[in-house]
């Protein structure tokens, strides 16, 4: 008997990463969720053909690590598989990073060493109105940021890094922020990256926390909109 069932391709860049809500809301639109995790010497698929899409996640290595890291140069050399494929693509903080420059774009620090960890607004651009219907807080953790590739159309600036969100074609889009993150993942982000939190441009922990009491209830209503549409995208994104 054939499984009708979809399935997307989640690929973590540690065993013990979570996808969080997006975990969450993908099984309760019956999707089934396989994991990978080529930092760990697991191979990506070969092809998507078994897969409705994928999305690519977050982790504290960068996106130039490629001569370092057999897992940034596996992920690297797939991204244009999943493109070829006009499968959905989400890439997601270094996931997007890893699309950009696929596409050529060049990932770097912040000029002046500013680092964005916490909750901040995204404002969206001309062609990202029907994404971002106005400005949205959206948690982050990162230190680098993308500029945008060629032919990528960008959806949402920040204030301190400038290219938030963006196409690329019909089926793929990169976020720099994490979509993903629920109380339990940010207290284990407080935690595990505590020693980050002085860094210029993080917020406290208590600001943060804070921040989710504030803003998380509107992020995960977003969260449920992008992904209706971002999984309709077999024809054509429909934002």
């Amino acid at each position: 008997m054939i499984d009708a069932t979809p399935r997307l391709l989640l690929v973590m860049q540690a065993a013990d990463a979570s996808a969080g809500r997006c975990d969450h809301k993908l099984r309760a639109r019956g999707y089934q969720l396989d994991y990978c995790y080529p930092q760990a010497g697991q191979p990506l698929p070969a092809d998507m053909e078994r897969y409705a899409g994928a999305m690519m996640f977050g982790g504290p290595m960068s996106a130039n690590d490629d001569r370092t890291r057999p897992g940034i140069r596996a992920q690297l050399d797939w991204i244009p598989r999943v493109l070829a494929s006009e499968r959905p693509f989400l890439g997601i903080c270094l996931g997007a990073q890893l699309l950009a420059r696929t596409l050529g774009a060049t990932v770097k620090p912040h000029p002046a060493g500013l680092a964005e960890i916490g909750y901040f607004a995204v404002d969206p651009t001309p062609p990202g109105q029907s994404l971002f219907a106005e400005p949205l807080h959206v948690y982050h953790w990162h230190r680098e940021g993308f500029e945008l590739p060629s032919g990528a159309e960008l959806l949402a600036s920040g204030e301190c890094f400038p290219h938030q969100a963006y196409r690329y074609g019909s089926y793929a889009v990169g976020v720099q922020f994490h979509p993903e993150v629920n109380r339990r993942i940010l207290e284990t982000w407080l935690v595990e990256g505590a020693d980050q939190l002085g860094l210029p441009g993080a917020q406290s922990a208590a600001e943060q926390r804070t921040g989710h009491a504030r803003h998380d209830a509107a992020l995960d209503q977003w969260t449920d909109d992008f992904l209706d549409d971002w999984l309709g995208s077999k024809g054509g994104i429909r934002f």
